[in-house]
């Protein structure tokens, strides 16, 4: 086990406090960070991608189990308390950049490479969604995420959320450990979670319906306590949503976390 790193020393040291826009809460305990790379399954030959390399708590871990590790880091002013914390560590490329904005391509030449990220909640969705139809694609995305976020996109029918359908579509996620609030600097308000998602090599849908798909997705969750007559006929029209749903074999009075994966594949693939 590498030695700890002191987080509060680092950030004095640089003049540095947490940013609490960008949701900087940073992972200090040993324990945790460790049972990240493991859960992740980080070997000497995996490139990882990691998301919010922070002050490189996480960072030098990754590095000291994978072969090559890309670094993102969207503060610039953490740059400087990162290099310090990685100084002599050769196999890290840092990228100062929002990760929406980098293209995947340019640091990873081929399907299979991993993804350990600490998200803020405000991203979750929208982050999942960009990494996982990236091209190439991951194999495996190791995310910690506030807990019930990750129990949200763990969940199925009948308490499937719009999260849920967005991480389920293209692979199987897992609660993989719980990570108590004390094990961040600063602690914040709720515990954390590991979100593992396995990726199917193609997601449960033809690329050319998944637009459509969250289309509609979005328009039953956004009444999510209506039923899907009254939802998805504000979109089609009622004619052609109780035809929709008629032909999938689906009762018009359910409402949208009722719903399988199963089921919202097939109201996808009726023609319309």
């Amino acid at each position: 086990m590498l030695p700890p790193l002191n987080v509060p020393a680092l950030l004095r040291a640089h003049g540095l406090r947490p940013n609490k826009r960008l949701g900087q809460n940073f992972l200090v305990d040993e324990v945790h960070l460790e049972n990240i790379v493991r859960a992740a399954g980080v070997g000497a030959g995996d490139e990882v991608l990691e998301i919010g390399a922070g002050l490189g708590s996480l960072t030098r871990h990754l590095a000291a189990a994978a072969g090559r590790v890309v670094a993102v880091e969207l503060d610039a002013g953490l740059l400087p308390a990162l290099s310090s914390t990685l100084q002599g560590v050769e196999n890290v490329q840092v990228l100062h950049a929002d990760i929406f904005d980098v293209d995947i391509s340019q640091h990873f030449t081929q399907d299979g490479f991993l993804v350990v990220a600490n998200i803020p909640y405000y991203l979750t969705s929208n982050l999942i969604r960009h990494l996982l139809e990236s091209h190439p694609r991951p194999a495996r995305m190791a995310l910690t995420v506030q807990l019930e976020v990750a129990q949200r996109a763990c969940a199925s029918a009948p308490d499937l959320s719009l999260l849920a359908l967005s991480v389920q579509l293209y692979g199987q996620p897992r609660l993989a450990h719980h990570i108590p609030a004390g094990a961040f600097y600063p602690a914040p308000n709720v515990d954390s979670a590991l979100l593992l998602i396995e990726l199917y090599q193609q997601p449960l849908l033809p690329w050319e319906r998944i637009d459509p798909f969250f289309k509609v997705a979005k328009a039953a969750f956004a009444q999510k306590r209506k039923t899907l007559a009254n939802s998805l006929g504000a979109m089609w029209g009622k004619t052609e949503a109780a035809s929709r749903l008629q032909a999938a074999g689906i009762d018009p009075m359910r409402r949208p976390q009722t719903l399988t994966l199963a089921e919202w594949g097939r109201l996808i693939n009726e023609p319309g």
